[in-house]
């Protein structure tokens, strides 16, 4: 690690590692974002990940170590990555624990590790930001040098952009496929058989309407039950949402983790950081009952799409989940005029609520050939199993099949 990382006063032209990406100016690596993709995240801006660790949820002993790769050419910084050392694999959504646990077993040491990734953000996006898709390139081949010479285990590159995915296979990292849900603002490929023209959901009975009957009425169910609460709902951004909104929200946020027997990552301190850096970027939907707020969902946002994050309740209360997190986001999303809704990782539960399978992807290089023999053999057999397993859900879909249906 402190061979690896450099201080940025230091740095001369070539690869260089940052350990704290406050000493990076922000204009520098939010150039790299836009250049690297007009639609990129708002979770890759400079403000997101030094929010981060300026609230101490990634440093110190959290067990993620920033150590931000950056090229430089003529003083001027041309590439760059968000890069960690990991001492252990929580936060990251992609799950490598049985390959950590089959280098103990024979006695090798798996920690710590290269991580390329957004903590705690499953979102796919630019991972190898660049002025010019040569400078990715160039990055890429440093840093991997440089893992390659380092004592670590291995590398990994969670959620690239589907236009990186050539550079890290020449580079001869291997991929592994994974499955999220995602819903998009697309009536006109819904409703071709009804030869409508309209090209997004006027609202949200229009959308329903592109369902197919049991799933349309087990939705207006929910939705019933759900208001039969008697709750009244509040869409927040950054600017209006208050320190006492945001630190209601985290209670919220720290019982749902809490109700899984296990710790929330984020602090109260660094959602109110985010908010007060990027407001334009949060929301927050506030759930009132009587007077009091009793539950919250938080969603990130740019100008195409809304990020489902967390949510939490202070109570029980049937169906006020799906209703917080996926209905209420589905017809902010229609009423926005918003390209798509991604519901993060996992739930398959989501694609009877109109959310879509789509692919994500992770790249990875493990320094033990034997084992990295091993990993492909089983991430080869893995994503056979993914492609049956995604032609299935494609089988399932939701949509009405007929205009007649």
């Amino acid at each position: 690690m402190n061979k690896a990382c450099t201080q940025l006063a230091e740095h001369t032209d070539g690869l260089h590692f940052v350990t704290n990406i406050g000493e990076l100016e922000a204009g520098r690596w939010d150039a790299l974002v836009q250049a690297s993709s007009a639609s990129a995240p708002p979770c890759l801006r400079h403000a997101f990940l030094d929010a981060l660790e300026h609230t101490g949820c990634v440093g110190g002993r959290s067990g993620w170590a920033p150590a931000h790769a950056t090229l430089w050419r003529s003083g001027q910084l041309v590439a760059a990555m968000p890069l960690y050392l990991k001492s252990h694999s929580y936060g990251e959504y992609v799950f490598d624990w049985a390959w950590a646990e089959a280098y103990q077993r024979h006695g090798l040491e798996y920690y710590p590790k290269w991580l390329a990734a957004l903590p705690f953000t499953p979102i796919s996006g630019p991972r190898l930001l660049g002025l010019t898709t040569t400078d990715r390139a160039a990055l890429l081949e440093s840093v991997l040098e440089a893992v390659r010479s380092s004592p670590m285990s291995s590398f990994h590159l969670l959620f690239p952009a589907e236009d990186e995915l050539p550079l890290v296979e020449n580079a001869g990292l291997m991929i592994r496929d994974g499955v999220q849900f995602h819903w998009r603002n697309e009536a006109e490929a819904r409703t071709a058989a009804t030869a409508t023209t309209q090209s997004r959901w006027r609202d949200f009975d229009d959308f329903l309407a592109s369902l197919n009957h049991d799933k349309r009425k087990k939705i207006r169910q929910e939705r019933r039950r759900a208001a039969a609460h008697g709750l009244e709902l509040r869409w927040l951004d950054g600017h209006q949402a208050s320190p006492a909104e945001w630190d209601f929200f985290h209670r919220c946020y720290s019982i749902t983790y809490a109700l899984h027997r296990s710790t929330p990552y984020l602090g109260a301190p660094f959602f109110r950081e985010l908010a007060r850096r990027m407001p334009d970027s949060v929301r927050l939907l506030i759930a009132t009952r009587d007077g009091q707020d009793i539950a919250a969902s938080f969603f990130l946002c740019d100008q195409r799409a809304l990020y489902g994050r967390y949510w939490g309740a202070l109570e029980h209360l049937p169906f006020l989940h799906f209703e917080l997190c996926y209905y209420q986001a589905i017809e902010y999303c229609i009423q926005k005029g918003l390209e798509r809704f991604e519901g993060g990782a996992q739930g398959e539960h989501k694609l009877s609520r109109g959310l879509l399978p789509v692919r994500t992807r992770s790249a990875h290089w493990l320094a033990d050939t034997r084992f990295s023999r091993a990993v492909d053999d089983y991430l080869t057999r893995e994503r056979k199993g993914m492609n049956a397993y995604v032609d299935e859900l494609n089988e399932r879909l939701p949509f009405r099949r007929e205009a007649t249906d």
